[in-house]
């Protein structure tokens, strides 16, 4: 089991750029696979970015695709977002998963959906001012 913790979300004009982390609890943060989600208000949960358990793959959902960045840090536990270009659609609530699947990590990227298996955090507010 990992526990998560996101961190660095808040208020930025449109343009602007935010960097979000994610601490993972667990010393087996490596034989996870890790997820970017987010939830605007109204809205579904839905995928915004995904990285393997080494960090070599990634990948984005089209509306981010090319503006965000995820990294991960296994020697420290953490995952990162560096958010760009920042858009007022961007705003929501963003959550990091863990699944230490790699079916549910594709699936992720498949279905651009929340699986039914992931770890999640509590979750860190984007506002994006236009």
């Amino acid at each position: 089991q990992v526990q998560l913790v996101e961190s660095g979300g808040g208020l930025v004009q449109a343009g602007g750029s935010l960097r979000l982390s994610c601490a993972a609890s667990s010393d087996t943060f490596s034989n996870y696979y890790m997820g970017w989600f987010r939830q605007a208000p109204g809205k579904e949960r839905e995928f915004v970015a995904s990285i393997s358990r080494t960090g070599t793959s990634s990948y984005y959902a089209d509306s981010v695709k090319g503006r965000f960045t995820a990294s991960r840090d296994n020697a420290k536990n953490t995952m990162t977002l560096q958010m760009n270009s920042l858009k007022f659609e961007d705003t929501a609530v963003y959550y990091c998963a863990a699944n230490p699947e790699l079916s549910g990590f594709l699936d992720w990227v498949r279905t651009s959906r929340p699986g039914s298996d992931e770890y999640w955090g509590q979750g860190t507010h984007v506002t994006i001012s236009s």
